[in-house]
């Protein structure tokens, strides 16, 4: 150990308790207390996004910050690294890291012991200041710093008050603090390059705050996940807290289904209450990328319409590929009172589908639209320029080696050249046979 921090075990207790909620006979605890000095705990990892290896997060039961952090050391982490680093913050805090169960599965729970409850309220700049100052690594820093950025600005608009004038009431609190520090070093130690998280189930009822009950999701929860797929499933509760919902948005690579992986490892995160219809846990998958199809959450959107011109149509399909849609095409119908007319088609990312729903109305003159989830799957591709007696010419090459011309190059070549496109493409397509033989 480094920098000064004064080397101390964990003390390994064993707890035996009655069988209440959370606990379970013989979990294994690690306390870690707190340090003589401020030292050095400064992590070296390389940043995000240039490692193969990726993380789901799998949010069935919710997210919040010290169920991510209970995840990620499940899954391999090394607390002691972690420890120090949440050490280096000063905050005058133990750490525990408990083995427990919820819901029949072993989980890691994440816990903060402070000496008082009575947690000083802080603002964005103070606890920028101490990720700021403390020994972390750039990545880590970085990632924390933008993860209270967000979360800031969520609870200045559910507020009204500019993000400077914003009290981070349990935010600012040493427990969240952790929490967040504590899930960006541990991606951080993992070396994860990529994230990516399920669609999140918020809980329902209502929830206790400051500014008293308040329906769930909490505002600043539900302001944080606007655009994201989110649903209610199971207790009358609050699964996702702002914090987790802050980690989860700002982190992440997209929301959806289970990328195209190759497992290393598995971790749960245990939460603090322990149901019975369903286990408490934040359940992450590490590993590395596979060249299998990728599948992703989407959103279809689609409209029946009868009374627009060809004209209106076409402009409206071009305003929606420009604005991002993924794909959008119509379809002949055959409408009420034997009309002929168009069925309209949009398949969207879900964080594009209310801009691309507000066009649809904007340029078309259908009054209702349908919008509903779909996975997509994708197959790997990878291009390849071949070189033809007219040009040169790109193809696309599936996984599975089937292949074809890039069509708007061979038409540029074909105009340019005064030459038919069916020889152009012919041509292209000798060439890339002749080249992998």
């Amino acid at each position: 150990m480094d920098g000064g921090l004064v080397a101390r075990s964990p003390r390994v207790i064993r707890v035996v308790t009655d069988d209440s909620p959370g606990q379970i006979r013989g979990a294994r605890v690690k306390i870690f207390g707190r340090p003589r000095g401020v030292g050095s705990c400064s992590l070296t990892r390389g940043p995000y996004n240039q490692s193969v290896r990726i993380a789901y997060l799998d949010a069935f039961s919710g997210i919040s910050g010290d169920m991510t952090v209970g995840a990620l050391l499940d899954a391999g982490a090394p607390a002691e690294p972690l420890i120090d680093a949440l050490r280096s913050l000063d905050m005058g805090a133990c750490f525990q890291v408990e083995t427990t169960k919820r819901g029949g599965l072993t989980a890691s729970k994440f816990r903060v012991i402070t000496e008082s409850r009575d947690h000083a309220h802080r603002h964005l700049k103070h606890i920028l200041g101490m990720i700021d100052q403390a020994p972390l690594s750039a990545r880590v820093k970085q990632n924390a710093s933008d993860v209270f950025r967000r979360l800031g600005e969520a609870e200045a608009g559910v507020h009204g008050v500019p993000v400077e004038k914003v009290h981070f009431h349990e935010v600012g609190a040493v427990d969240s603090i952790a929490d967040i520090v504590g899930a960006c070093v541990a991606l951080d130690l993992l070396d994860i390059g990529e994230i990516h998280i399920s669609a999140i189930n918020v809980g329902s009822g209502t929830v206790n705050t400051e500014h008293g009950m308040l329906p769930v999701p909490a505002p600043a929860t539900a302001a944080l996940l606007r655009g994201k797929p989110i649903y209610a499933r199971g207790p009358a509760v609050e699964l996702t807290t702002p914090t987790g919902a802050a980690i989860a948005t700002t982190l992440s690579s997209g929301f959806g289904p289970l990328p195209a992986m190759r497992i290393e490892r598995i971790g749960h995160g245990a939460g603090d209450r322990d149901f019975t219809d369903q286990a408490n846990v934040l359940r992450i998958l590490v590993g590395e990328r596979t060249g299998a199809a990728e599948a992703r959450l989407v959103s279809v959107l689609e409209a029946n319409i009868d009374d627009s011109s060809p004209q209106v149509l076409g402009y409206a399909l071009e305003r929606l590929l420009d604005a991002g849609a993924l794909d959008a095409s119509f379809s002949p119908l055959q409408m009420k009172k034997n009309r002929p007319g168009a069925l309209l088609r949009v398949i969207a990312r879900p964080e594009d589908q209310e801009r691309l729903a507000a066009i649809v109305f904007a340029e078309t003159s259908t009054l209702g639209l349908r919008i509903y989830p779909a996975e997509r799957r994708v197959e790997e591709r990878r291009i390849i320029k071949v070189e033809t007696p007219f040009g040169t010419v790109r193809i696309k090459v599936s996984g599975h080696g089937s292949f074809a011309p890039e069509y708007e190059d061979c038409r540029t070549i074909a105009l340019r050249t005064n030459t038919p496109l069916q020889r152009v493409l012919t041509a292209a397509q000798e060439a890339y046979l002749k080249l992998t033989r």
